[in-house]
């Protein structure tokens, strides 16, 4: 099944995981999926991570977060920000903040994809993908 908008559909397949308080969640994978994955477990938000090279694609296996008194996730939210109707773009100087810093912004820079916290520190601009929190 062709899927027009991959990363929407990672953020959503995540989404629905930890609504039905699943441990695993299967994804098919691509590059800029590795690269989400990769930076939502080096936040924290995520408890880790396999990459599968099980066919043509390929499969990420993530293992999702939880508080353990309160059995929340560690995510409360996934934001999918620029579309492909609707590219959003930032420059270096007008990154967002999420949540007044609490949160994370993940864009796709010339440099890779990286939180918005990263683009700050090199100054460097680009595509806002999402914002998690």
């Amino acid at each position: 099944m062709a899927v027009t908008d991959p990363i929407a559909d990672y953020l959503t397949r995540l989404r629905n995981a930890m609504r039905a308080s699943h441990r695993v969640v299967d994804i098919p994978a691509s590059g800029v999926k590795k690269e989400l994955t990769k930076i939502l477990f080096e936040k924290g938000y995520i408890l880790s991570y396999k990459f599968e090279d099980i066919g043509h694609q390929g499969n990420i296996k993530i293992a999702l977060k939880y508080d353990k008194m309160t059995k929340s996730s560690a995510i409360k939210d996934l934001q999918r920000i620029s579309k492909p109707g609707l590219r959003k773009y930032r420059g270096a100087d007008d990154l967002p903040r999420v949540l007044n810093g609490l949160g994370i912004a993940i864009l796709s820079t010339s440099k890779g994809v990286m939180s918005d916290k990263e683009a700050r520190l090199q100054k460097v601009g680009g595509e806002v993908l999402c914002y998690v929190y």
